[in-house]
């Protein structure tokens, strides 16, 4: 690899020594803001996906939710491809550039409003995000050097990026495509209502422009040296699961050699934990597709004499995730002071349990619906009180601040060295499997004859992976006994 030049090498290094924000790089102020906008354009357009599908493409909720997370678990996916070739041929920070061009074409090809425009929008966002993603996150882990302390509060300080963008996108993006306000307006103009739908989706690549903007406007200025030369400095995730700094060998195949006894019982005991991370975000993700269309057909969404866009609800949980993240980091922090911070697989029992605790909120929200369908007189269902759904959308929160963060750091402790790499890509695989079942199992709701009996499924997929997994506890630790967490 050809060296970096010494001008880049000098700039680097201020940069790095730089602490004008908070006490960090300013560097990450760039970095944080170009996350935030193409989280921004990514979550927008999410929280309108599964709705689109069904009201204007007229498919069915099967058909709808199964595209749902075939899409969703691609964009885990090819972040592994763009990590790689970023690493050997087009650098970091290049792969800023072509990812977030790749991504805002893929909005607006979304905006035109026809099948097959449809499908190439989603192909691009898809590939955009590959080359995106995993960039930013690693350019991050270059400002710092080795050992600086500084680190892991930059990273919580960029996964607010994350979260601030996805909570304001489904306000922008949702207003946009399903206000009654807004479509009043176009009328007014002289515009069809009925594009509203494209004005939601064009607004996620006007996002993706923003951060593109900032990023091509700032980035001599902010990151000098920084993304000169692919240098990875570990991986890190944020709270929403989100892939934070990718290492150099998650697209490839492991290093030679055998594994030892004890290795190999470390990597069973990884393999182990990471099905029920499956069956969590399983179970998570039914937000942006089962429980989307349940806030959008059963949840009375009036707020005095206004109707609330259904897609606003996609806000609840990276709101969450903001406002609770720090209370996690204070309470494992105090825990491990006074000698009683639980492991890390105790801790996902606890997080698949408060996952489990959420669908019962679900199960009361199923119940009111469900009476009210089983009256003849009823001409609309829509008598969900909001809270069902928030509720359940902060103990999931609760639950994932439990399993996540803390999962991505388990990796890279009892991982053998050498696979450590490998062993992220395969968490990363995990997630993406996860949330293709999500899909799946949200297609099954429109079949079940009721909606309690499709979140009974939803609480004992949760429930029963917290209980398995609580009994698998002792094994676990025993498979890492040598391995100091």
């Amino acid at each position: 690899m050809t060296a970096t030049p010494s001008g880049a090498a000098t700039g680097r290094e201020a940069a790095i020594e730089d602490r004008s924000f908070f006490g960090h790089p300013r560097g990450l102020s760039l970095l944080f803001l170009a996350e935030m906008w193409e989280r921004f354009s990514y979550y927008g357009m999410r929280a309108l996906l599964v709705l689109y599908m069904v009201h204007v493409l007229k498919w069915t909720d099967a058909h709808a939710s199964n595209l749902y997370g075939s899409y969703t678990g691609l964009t885990f996916l090819t972040p592994l491809l763009g990590g790689y070739l970023a690493d050997k041929w087009i650098g970091t920070r290049r792969s800023l550039v072509v990812g977030g061009v790749i991504i805002a074409c893929g909005h607006f090809v979304l905006a035109l409003d026809s099948l097959p425009s449809f499908y190439a929008g989603l192909t691009l966002v898809v590939i955009g995000t590959g080359f995106f993603k995993p960039n930013v996150s690693t350019m991050v882990g270059q400002l710092y050097q080795p050992g600086d302390q500084r680190r892991d509060a930059g990273f919580t300080i960029f996964y607010m990026g994350i979260n601030l963008g996805a909570t304001i996108a489904p306000f922008v993006c949702g207003y946009l495509a399903q206000g009654p306000g807004f479509q009043a307006a176009l009328v007014h103009a002289g515009l069809n209502p009925a594009r509203s739908w494209s004005w939601g989706f064009g607004a996620a690549g006007v996002g993706m422009l923003c951060g593109l903007a900032l990023y091509l406007k700032l980035r001599d200025r902010y990151l000098p040296g920084i993304g000169v030369r692919a240098t990875h400095t570990g991986p890190a995730v944020s709270s929403r699961g989100e892939v934070t700094t990718l290492p150099p060998a998650t697209a490839s195949e492991p290093a030679s050699g055998g594994l030892s006894a004890d290795e190999r019982r470390r990597v069973i005991s990884l393999l182990i934990l990471f099905v029920f991370v499956a069956c969590f975000w399983l179970v998570y993700e039914q937000g942006g597709s089962s429980l989307n269309l349940f806030a959008d057909r059963y949840t009375d969404l009036h707020a005095g004499s206004t109707v609330l866009p259904s897609s606003f609800f996609q806000s609840a949980q990276p709101f969450f995730v903001i406002t609770l993240a720090p209370l996690f980091a204070l309470l494992w922090t105090r825990l491990r002071k006074a000698g009683r911070e639980p492991s890390t697989p105790a801790k996902m029992v606890w997080g698949l349990g408060l996952l489990a605790v959420g669908c019962l909120f679900l199960l009361g929200g199923g119940r009111v619906v469900d009476a009210c369908m089983g009256s003849h007189a009823a001409t609309s269902c829509a008598v969900a009180s909001p809270a069902w759904l928030t509720m359940f959308y902060l103990f999931s929160v609760l639950g994932e601040l439990c399993v996540s963060p803390v999962g991505l750091s388990y990796v890279t402790k009892v991982a053998p060295a050498r696979y450590v790499g490998f062993l992220m890509g395969a968490w990363f695989l995990t997630n993406s499997l996860g949330l293709k079942l999500a899909g799946f199992v949200a297609s099954l709701a429109s079949t079940m004859p009721t909606q309690l009996s499709f979140f009974t499924i939803l609480l004992v997929i949760s429930a029963a992976g917290g209980l398995v997994l609580f009994l698998c506890v002792p094994t676990i630790k025993r498979l890492t006994a040598s391995v100091r967490l």
